[in-house]
């Protein structure tokens, strides 16, 4: 039986980055060297920047309406969040490369995979509906400890000190609660609320009026589906729908806090972005979400290598996307002490203060080129010869000797090519003191001549999508035979750094050079290292 490598290649990309709603921006974006973050409103006024995705969903209406109901657009875009509409940007763009792609991935049956992931999920989506069931579960309490419904509250109330400290102890309730009544407490006091929500939920739980409602919601919802299932499902649900509204509206009570939190938390589950590429595509076979932190590309890459060189598919759409910023990421980035806060663009190897957080999606179509090639289909980009993952087994942020240059040993071995063959690499480089261990690991394995980009001081760092960027980035320029200028000038380097400067590409375009193999690597949160290696086609 042949051992022979399976030629992969890239059929279709699509991008949504920062100042980029497409892959044609985002290549000439790629042109100059200069920065596409902006300042961070999140927090109202700070000294943050961000790379803010430039994407309008609308845009892809036409494509939607021409293949699906009226209703689907609508339906996507109220239900998916910003990760989900990302993903799908970036799917359909790449669906435009190669005409009769879209008809293959959907006649490959199980042949055709999705491997999309994310890096932080949907923070956006998680946050609002995590803030509505709060104001929805504070309401709900207060409600039901008014008068009527509370006759235990009321006569606490009523009572002197001495015997409404009784009542509590009768009550087993905690042994500061009366410490917590809002009645006693300054409302402008940091702590009124968490005091007021802890008073109200203790006393809900002794509402005659609460128990009496959900004694009859009981009994509305005990209804189950008749003989005929299909038949009968959707009278029971209208039903039911109607006859809650009825009870609500005859106790005037508020929303309850289940019928609060919003379905969204679910349809933007970390698989969501594969599913709905999945039923966009008509791809039925199989679509889940590699999870790989900054390392998620290259891992997604690496399966869907795998999957082709084990003839279980033919086509893969492979991708990540990440949310736009949020308080919430760039807050915990801040406080992992890996982001930049003082209003400058922090850019690798020069102060090494911290990177900035950016969202958008890269989608890659990669297939059997052979396969492809014999349809009529032409690859873009390099060929795909090798991909490693590795784990540092160390720490959760800072890099390892021993886990990168593992995976870059690997990747360049499957590849069947010396380290002196690698005429650029493409690194992570975060602009944190990483960017130190990462350069010394790119020096012990590769010779003096490999040119080095670091692309993160222009576009941001993208949780799961930087990899993505960085890889379509370095493809695009090494077949036009050059590397794209990086904003960063000698002078800025960091002192440690300035005797390597040679080896950087700075900000101005070089040659490519007579090499003919690309390499990259990615080195996630939690030790994880994703390698990939690529080179130009034309040779075996």
């Amino acid at each position: 039986m042949s051992t022979e490598r399976k030629r992969v290649g890239i059929f279709g990309w699509g991008v949504v980055a920062p100042r980029s709603p497409n892959i044609e921006a985002f290549e000439k974006n790629l042109e100059r060297a200069t920065t596409w973050l902006k300042p961070f409103d999140g927090f109202g006024p700070s000294n943050f920047l961000v790379g803010e995705p430039d994407f309008d969903f609308s845009v892809y209406r036409p494509w939607i309406d021409q293949r699906f109901e009226p209703r689907r657009f609508s339906m996507l875009d109220a239900k998916m969040g910003d990760m989900v509409k990302y993903a799908l940007g970036a799917f359909i763009q790449a669906l435009g490369q190669n005409p009769g792609l879209e008809e293959e991935l959907k006649s490959l049956g199980s042949e055709a995979h999705v491997y999309v992931g994310t890096g932080l999920g949907d923070f956006s989506v998680q946050y609002d509906i995590a803030r509505e069931y709060q104001r929805a579960q504070r309401r709900w309490n207060r409600f039901w400890c008014k008068a009527p419904h509370c006759p235990p509250l009321e006569r606490y109330r009523s009572l002197d000190e001495a015997a409404a400290r009784e009542l509590l102890v009768e009550l087993e309730a905690p042994a500061d609660l009366a410490d917590h009544d809002p009645t006693a407490l300054d409302p402008y006091d940091d702590g009124f609320l968490e005091a007021s929500d802890r008073w109200h939920e203790f006393w809900a739980r002794h509402s005659q009026g609460l128990a009496d409602f959900l004694a009859e919601l009981q009994e509305i919802e005990a209804e189950g589906i008749g003989d005929d299932v299909e038949s009968s499902k959707g009278h029971v649900i209208r039903r039911k729908l109607a006859a809650r509204k009825k009870l609500r509206d005859r106790w005037q009570c508020p929303t309850e806090p289940w019928n609060a939190v919003d379905a969204r938390l679910l349809w933007n589950i970390p698989n969501i972005p594969a599913a709905q590429i999945s039923m966009l595509g008509g791809i039925t076979g199989p679509a889940v979400a590699p999870i790989a932190a900054c390392a998620g590309f290259g891992a997604a890459l690496k399966l869907a290598d795998a999957a082709i060189q084990a003839g279980e598919a033919k086509v893969v759409v492979v991708g990540t996307t990440d949310p736009k910023p949020h308080p919430l990421t760039v807050g915990s980035f801040y406080q992992a002490r890996v982001m930049s806060h003082d209003g400058r663009v922090s850019k690798p190897f020069t102060g090494m203060r911290g990177t900035h957080v950016s969202g958008g999606a890269c989608v890659w179509i990669v297939g059997d080129a052979d396969y492809l090639m014999a349809k009529g289909m032409q690859p873009l980009g390099l060929e795909i010869v090798g991909v490693a993952v590795s784990s540092d087994a160390d720490h959760i942020i800072t890099p390892s000797e021993e886990g990168p240059r593992s995976a870059m040993r690997r990747a360049m071995a499957v590849a069947q090519v010396e380290p002196e063959e690698v005429s650029t690499w493409d690194m992570h480089a975060t602009a944190t003191p990483g960017d130190w261990q990462e350069l010394q690991n790119a020096l012990a394995v590769l010779p003096g001549k490999t040119r080095f980009t670091a692309r993160k001081g222009s576009f941001g760092h993208g949780m799961s999508v930087c990899g993505g960027w960085e890889l379509t980035a370095q493809h695009l320029g090494v077949v036009t035979g050059k590397l794209h200028p990086v904003d960063l000038q000698e002078a800025e380097l960091h002192p440690q750094v300035q005797p390597y400067f040679d080896s950087l590409v700075l900000d101005q375009p070089e040659v490519a050079g007579d090499g003919s193999v690309a390499g990259k690597i990615n080195m996630g949160i939690g030790g994880i290292n994703a390698c990939v290696i690529c080179r130009t086609w034309g040779r075996r």
